[in-house]
C-alpha cells in the first residue's frame, strides 16, 4: 500500500480521439459542463452559439474549426478528479495524437453515425491496440439521418476488430430521433434539443411492457424499442468489466454531443468501470503506480500558450508517487537536479498554480530549453520511460527566409516549434539550408502561420524531392565519414547533431543499405534517448 493510495484511486486519466468533424471538441465541452468548469458550453462550429470550444485556444483553431494541438483539462465530477486530453483528429497531426495516448490510462472514441468509421479512426485504434488500452464507444450526431444502428455496429465491430457492448440504445435517429434508453439503469431519457444540463426529460421506466411507454413514444416506436432491448440483452447480456480493462470489448454509447444528449450517461459510466492510473515499463524495470518516490515523463511541449509571454510548458504525465512544487527532481537526461516554482494544471488556456500532483495527473511545466518529448524526471533513479514514438517524416521543405532583418527571430521561433515536435528541423551538412520535415501539408501552413504571428518572421517554403529520413549509425566512424563524404547533398544533421540521411525514393535507400552494411538506418528517432 502506498501512501498516496486514496489519491491515486480518485484519478482517471482519458483521452478523447476521433476522426476530424466527428464531435470530440464538442464532447469535451459537455464534459466540463457537467464537472461545472464552464457555464454554458462552446461549439467548435455553429451559427447558433457564439462561443468557441474552451479547448481551442490557438487562434489558427478558432479560424479552421479544427484542434491542431492537444489540450488538456482537469475537471472533478462525483469526488472524482478527472484529467481530460482533447486530441487534434486531423491525419496531419497525428504524432502529437499517438504521443497523447502514450499518457493516458484509456480512450473515448468518437464516431460520427453518418459516416461510420472513417481512416483516421482506425489508424488511431491501431495505436490503442498496441498497448490494449481501454476503448469506450460514442456513436454521437444521432439527430442526423445516419446508418442504421445495427448495421453501424456490426460496422465498427468489423472495422476496429473490437467487440462491442451497448449501453444505451437509441429510438430512431434524424428527425424522429426520440431518446435513448439506458440498459443498465432500465430507464429512458427523452430527447429534447438543447444545451443545458438538465434531469427533467428522464422517465423511470422499470418495465418495458409499461404502457407508459407507448404514452410517451407512440405504439410503433415502443414495440421496435421492446424488440431491439430483447435482442440486444440476448446477444450481449452483462458487461464484462474485466474485458473491458484488458481492451477486448468496448461498452458503446449512442448520443448528440452538441444537444448535451446522451453524455451524462457515458460519463457516470466511465466514472464507474475505466480504468485508474496503471504501471509503467521503463528501461530498467516495470515501474508499480504505488511506489513512494516520484517518477513522470514529459509526453508534448507546446511554445506559446500565453501569446504575451513567450513561453514553453512542457507537459509532464505524473506515473509514481508525489510532484511537489519546488522539490528537487533529477532529469534523467541532462544527468542533473531540476526544480519548479510554479508547476500548472489546466483548463485548456486557464492554468492555477498547484502546490503537488499525484499519479494520473498531468503537470504544466514552465521550461527554459531543458525538456525534449520523452524526458524522464525522477527522484533520483536513473531509467526513461519507453515507449514514445518519434517518427520519420514524409513531408520536406526547405525553409526560405523573406526578411533578413528577422534571421535571430526565425532561428528562435524554429527551434521552440520543432521542440513541440510537430515537425523536425534538418540542417543541411556542412551547410546552413534549414530544411523541415513534417508527417502532413497541414503542419507547413501551422508553422508558416505561427512564425508570423508568434515571431514576426515571415517565411517561404519550398519543396524538397525527398521521400524519407532516416537516421545513420555505424560501428566503423571511417565508412561513416566515408558514405558522408559521398553522399554530402543528402545528408544532414537534426537538431542534436546527429547524422539523417535523406533518401530520394524506396530505390535508393534500399541501394545505398545493400551497397553500405556497415551503416544501420534507423526510421525512428528513439535510438537518441
Amino acid at each position: 500500500m502506498s501512501r498516496y493510495t486514496s489519491e491515486i484511486n480518485k484519478r482517471k486519466t482519458f483521452a478523447i480521439i476521433s476522426h476530424p468533424d466527428a464531435g470530440k471538441t464538442t464532447l469535451t465541452e459537455k464534459f466540463l459542463l457537467f464537472g461545472g468548469a464552464i457555464q454554458t458550453a462552446g461549439a467548435v462550429k455553429s451559427n447558433k452559439i457564439k462561443k468557441h470550444a474552451t479547448s481551442d485556444f490557438m487562434e489558427i483553431e478558432r479560424q479552421r474549426g479544427i484542434s491542431v494541438a492537444t489540450s488538456v483539462m482537469s475537471f472533478e465530477y462525483k469526488g472524482m478528479l478527472v484529467n481530460l486530453l482533447d486530441t487534434p483528429g486531423h491525419k496531419d497531426f497525428a504524432e502529437d495524437t499517438y504521443r497523447t495516448l502514450t499518457a493516458v490510462d484509456s480512450v473515448i472514441l468518437v464516431i460520427d453515425s453518418v459516416n461510420g468509421v472513417e481512416a483516421q479512426t482506425r489508424r488511431l485504434m491501431e495505436v490503442c491496440r498496441m498497448r490494449d488500452t481501454p476503448v469506450i464507444v460514442f456513436i454521437n450526431k444521432m439527430d442526423r439521418d445516419g446508418k442504421n444502428r445495427f448495421d453501424l455496429l456490426e460496422e465498427i465491430e468489423k472495422e476496429l476488430s473490437i467487440q462491442l457492448h451497448p449501453m444505451t440504445w437509441p429510438i430512431n435517429s434524424g428527425k424522429d430521433f426520440k431518446g435513448v434508453y439506458n440498459l443498465y439503469d432500465k430507464n429512458l431519457v427523452l430527447f429534447t434539443a438543447n444545451t443545458k444540463a438538465v434531469d427533467e426529460d428522464t422517465v423511470r421506466i422499470d418495465d418495458l411492457e409499461s404502457s407508459l411507454l407507448e404514452e410517451r413514444l407512440g405504439e410503433k416506436d415502443a414495440a421496435i424499442l421492446r424488440e431491439d432491448v430483447e435482442l440486444v440483452d440476448g446477444v450481449h447480456g452483462e458487461l464484462n468489466v474485466d474485458d473491458y480493462l484488458a481492451g477486448k470489448v468496448a461498452p458503446v454509447f449512442f448520443g448528440s454531443a452538441i444537444n448535451n444528449f446522451g453524455v451524462r450517461e457515458m460519463l457516470d459510466t466511465f466514472i464507474r468501470i475505466a480504468p485508474g492510473p496503471r504501471g509503467r515499463e521503463t528501461s530498467t524495470r516495470h515501474l508499480e503506480v504505488e511506489e513512494d518516490r516520484f517518477s513522470g515523463f514529459v509526453f508534448k511541449i507546446h511554445a506559446n500558450l500565453d501569446p504575451k509571454h513567450r513561453d514553453r510548458i512542457a507537459f509532464l504525465r505524473v506515473c509514481s508517487g508525489k510532484f511537489e512544487r519546488n522539490k528537487y527532481f533529477h532529469h534523467v537526461r541532462l544527468d542533473k537536479d531540476v526544480r519548479f516554482s510554479n508547476p500548472y494544471t489546466f483548463l485548456a488556456r486557464d492554468k492555477d498554480v498547484i502546490e503537488a500532483a499525484f499519479p494520473g495527473d498531468v503537470v504544466g511545466l514552465f521550461d527554459t530549453g531543458n525538456f525534449k518529448i520523452g524526458d524522464t524526471l525522477t527522484e533520483g533513479e536513473d531509467f526513461y520511460f519507453t515507449g514514445i514514438p518519434s517518427f520519420s517524416p514524409e513531408i520536406f521543405k526547405e525553409v526560405v527566409n523573406r526578411d533578413p532583418m528577422k534571421t535571430k527571430q526565425l532561428e528562435k521561433g524554429l527551434l521552440q516549434l520543432t521542440d513541440e515536435g510537430v515537425a523536425q528541423l534538418f540542417t543541411q551538412y556542412g551547410g546552413n539550408k534549414k530544411i523541415i520535415g513534417c508527417v502532413g501539408e497541414l503542419q507547413f501552413e501551422v508553422i508558416q502561420y505561427r512564425l508570423l504571428h508568434e515571431y514576426g518572421a515571415s517565411v517561404q517554403f519550398n519543396a524538397l524531392p525527398f521521400y524519407k529520413a532516416c537516421w545513420i549509425t555505424s560501428n566503423d566512424p571511417k565508412k561513416l565519414e566515408e558514405f558522408t563524404r559521398f553522399k554530402h547533398a543528402n545528408i544532414a544533421e537534426d537538431k542534436d547533431g546527429h547524422l539523417v540521411y535523406l533518401a530520394q525514393s524506396e530505390w535508393f535507400l534500399n541501394t545505398e543499405r545493400t551497397n553500405n552494411p556497415a551503416i544501420e538506418f534507423h526510421f525512428t528517432s528513439e535510438i537518441h534517448k
